[in-house]
């Protein structure tokens, strides 16, 4: 029985590892890949088929989909005998003081998004077994890509998965953790976001699996990449950035611009703006992605318009939040060679200002 699970830096081809490694297995080897968002569903299929097209028994399931064909569809008459469930409620929730099967499911008979870990997990207990034993029958390993991204009743179904004699690797990347399959939860929140970390180092010291980190980034320019690093406070134990990126250019790094010389800035260098929302950037018209929706995506370079806290980060070196460290992260690390934050007052920072060359005839400015 193998377990393991596999912490990356932004930049460390996670996905293409996970391909990779289904492509080097037996054909006859049945696979789950797990991952939460549809985008990252859709890259490991497109991946998959061009990597592993002969790998007839690797399936790629949404988290969601996981927990409703594997556990709530089968099992629940376990919990409540002849019903079935006949959909997934995704934005409703149940009644405030709901109880029974009104607290999992609406009056069309559809799950609660935000109880279906919940109903998971329990149906796991109800089952005596049977449930785990069924996936230990399907499955003979079990991949999860992204796994920042569970939360709450998550963290326990994985627990029961480590238990299983299925092989299971955990892929992700804790200092991306910016989505989350519960956001309504309570369960387990001293594992929310980016506190993640501390599930997988007390299952390391509980010696249910292997934790390895990989801190090498194919992405991100040395200085940007370090960065990066100091995003997160050292009490982290994080482990340092190292760059693969030996690619060299003009303008490399980490830059402040003002307000005035952006458009400047623009014209010369073509970055990706990058916003945490509209009203953190009303006064800069530019075509903007927010933090969250440029996650996994690569540019040349990139331009962000900061938050008040990113703002005393830079200025003053006050620590951000764990969420909004991971945000700011993965805002900054989608750049392969610069990042230019817009700042008119620098306060402490050492970073430097990037200003238009001069016109000729014209001091430099």
């Amino acid at each position: 029985m193998v377990k393991r699970a596999t912490l990356a830096v932004a930049g460390a081809r996670k996905t293409q590892g996970i391909v990779e490694h289904c492509a080097r297995l037996p054909c006859e080897r049945r696979i789950l890949a797990l991952t939460y968002t549809h985008k990252n569903q859709c890259e490991l299929e497109e991946r998959l088929a061009r990597y592993a097209g002969d790998h007839l028994h690797v399936e790629v399931l949404g988290w969601f989909t996981f927990l409703l064909r594997h556990f709530a569809k089968p099992f629940l008459p376990f919990m409540f005998p002849g019903e079935r469930v006949l959909g997934f409620n995704f934005d409703g929730m149940p009644a405030r003081m709901a109880t029974g099967k009104a607290r999992f499911i609406d009056k069309s008979g559809a799950v609660y998004r935000s109880e279906l870990g919940r109903l998971a997990f329990e149906l796991i207990a109800k089952s005596r077994g049977a449930l785990i034993r069924r996936l230990e029958g399907i499955y003979d390993e079990i991949l999860i890509d992204e796994v920042q991204d569970l939360s709450a009743y998550d963290w326990n179904i994985v627990d029961a998965l480590l238990g299983s004699t299925v092989d299971l690797w955990l892929v992700g990347d804790i200092r991306q953790a910016v989505l989350s399959t519960n956001t309504r939860s309570t369960k387990n929140r001293k594992y929310a976001y980016a506190d993640a970390i501390h599930w997988f180092r007390s299952r390391e010291k509980q010696g249910l699996l292997a934790l390895e980190q990989n801190a090498e980034t194919w992405r991100c320019h040395p200085k940007v990449a370090a960065f990066s690093d100091m995003i997160f406070d050292p009490s982290w134990g994080f482990p340092s950035t190292v760059s693969k990126n030996q690619h060299t250019t003009d303008h490399d790094g980490i830059f402040l611009v003002r307000k005035e010389h952006v458009h400047d800035y623009i014209a010369r260098y073509r970055p990706q703006s990058l916003r945490y929302s509209a009203a953190s950037a009303k006064v800069l018209p530019l075509e903007f992605l927010n933090f969250k929706v440029s996650k996994g995506a690569t540019y040349p370079r990139v331009l962000i318009a900061p938050t008040a806290a990113i703002t005393n980060f830079v200025r003053k070196g006050i620590r951000l939040e764990p969420l909004a460290a991971s945000i700011f992260y993965v805002a900054v690390t989608r750049a392969q060679q610069s990042v230019a934050i817009v700042l008119d007052d620098p306060g402490n920072s050492c970073l430097p200002y990037w200003t238009p060359p001069a016109e000729p005839g014209q001091d430099a400015v």
